[in-house]
């Protein structure tokens, strides 16, 4: 795979994942209590020997360039390289990026250098374990131009991806990226071509592009020279594609999700804790999905009562109770509290009384959970203050609310804490 470039694009502003992109690219978004979105391609692409990444962003991107470059600096015995490169306005090209065509376009100098035969194009905020290698090889014995991974998909959530129909030989002979109404029936197939029982099939009658895509290196530069108007592989780049070069599917039968949602986010954090056969686990040794090296202390934990849920390293929880959560690294959790459903992203730092017992009514607010809070069904963001007798609970079932001046959001009733945020005793959400 040493002739493979990937090329890992980090996505918009990420405004269906606001407020946790405020200060951050999407893909550099904790996941999972220890690790950030973008960990997830380079882990699948480390280990599927592809070595050679570079990863595109133009948003907030100095919390991810900070990641990558603590987490992945290979060793001078090893080729190989992750790279940020950051949209840049220069005397050739004065705009942002414009679409995913256009983000490899304004950086494809940089790629012509390399030698590769092939251009892996992944997408940065999706959770799933994937063999490149063999996605590659597929590629190359069809003889295809273009292959793009694929998934079979439902009807309910089809509208929000690139949607295609294939010939017998899994060529793909008609897209349509994210379409609607009578423009989405029309893109319904016999999904018993993929293999699917035709249960299954009348359950999933569309196909869906994961957002993968190999490119041999010739195709990829035709399509981005020949039509530079051209700026998103799926609106525009794809569906010209078919008609001129062979484009084929590759189908992914195995755990996918597309976290670029609150909603999604927050479920596929939570369906981790799930046992005993979880959809993602991060418990796989042949294919380890890799983070930065903190060298935290273990856990501490008091008399406390756990059940169906992720501890990270470096937490300090004192006699409370946690289900079926997820808890980030350096979390404080302190007496009496009640921990439900909830993926808590802990903090960057440790304060100086970390490990002494906390005082509620006095200023400022300690970092971590205050004594005798509850938290069910919440995102709380990295370094919050949440003060004592503190209730995040939505009872009155609250879909949307823009709060951001007392430091809250509701997303589908999910109540999302800041980053940074404090909430003082007593505050009832």
């Amino acid at each position: 795979m040493n002739r493979v470039l990937s090329i890992i694009l980090g996505g918009g502003a990420g405004t269906r994942l606001y407020p946790l992109t405020k200060t951050r690219a999407k893909p550099a978004v904790p996941l999972a209590g220890k690790h950030r979105l973008i960990d997830i391609p380079i882990s699948n692409c480390i280990n599927s020997n592809i070595l050679d990444i570079y990863v595109l962003t133009q948003f907030n991107s100095a919390s991810l360039n900070q990641h990558v470059s603590r987490s992945y600096g290979f060793s001078g015995l090893q080729q190989g390289f992750v790279e940020v490169l950051a949209a840049q306005q220069t005397p050739d090209n004065a705009s942002w990026f414009q679409g995913t065509a256009d983000a490899v376009r304004q950086h494809m100098g940089r790629f012509e250098v390399h030698d590769v035969d092939e251009y892996l194009i992944l997408s940065g905020d999706h959770l799933y374990r994937m063999d490149y290698s063999d996605f590659v090889q597929k590629h190359r014995e069809s003889g295809a131009d273009i292959t793009l991974s694929v998934v079979p998909m439902d009807e309910e959530r089809a509208s929000s991806f690139g949607l295609m129909k294939i010939n017998c030989h899994g060529r793909i002979i008609d897209f349509s990226e994210k379409p609607e109404g009578n423009a989405l029936k029309h893109m319904q197939v016999d999904t018993t071509a993929l293999g699917m029982s035709a249960e299954v099939a009348k359950q999933m009658p569309y196909i869906a592009s994961m957002g993968i895509y190999v490119f041999k290196r010739q195709a990829l530069l035709k399509l981005l020279n020949h039509r530079p108007e051209h700026t998103d592989f799926g609106k525009e780049i794809l569906p010209a594609a078919i008609h001129k070069m062979k484009v084929q599917a590759y189908l992914f039968d195995d755990y996918w999700e597309d976290i670029g949602t609150i909603k999604a986010f927050f479920e596929a954090n939570l369906a981790l804790v799930k046992q005993p056969d979880p959809a993602f686990s991060f418990y796989n040794k042949s294919a380890p999905i890799y983070t930065r090296a903190r060298y935290l202390p273990p856990t501490k934990q008091l008399e406390c009562m756990v059940t169906e849920s992720m501890i990270s390293d470096g937490c300090i929880l004192k006699s409370c109770r946690i289900a079926h959560s997820v808890i980030g690294i350096r979390t404080r959790i302190e007496s009496g509290c009640v921990i439900k459903n909830s993926l808590l992203m802990g903090a960057d730092y440790y304060q100086s009384d970390f490990e002494r017992e906390s005082q509620c009514d006095r200023t400022p607010i300690s970092l971590g959970i205050g004594a005798n809070s509850e938290i069910e069904n919440a995102i709380i963001d990295k370094n919050a203050h949440i003060g004592c007798n503190v209730k995040i609970l939505n009872k009155d079932n609250v879909q949307e609310a823009d709060r951001e001046g007392d430091g809250f959001y509701i997303r589908n009733g999910i109540v999302v804490v800041l980053k940074d945020a404090t909430i003082p005793d007593g505050t009832v959400i």
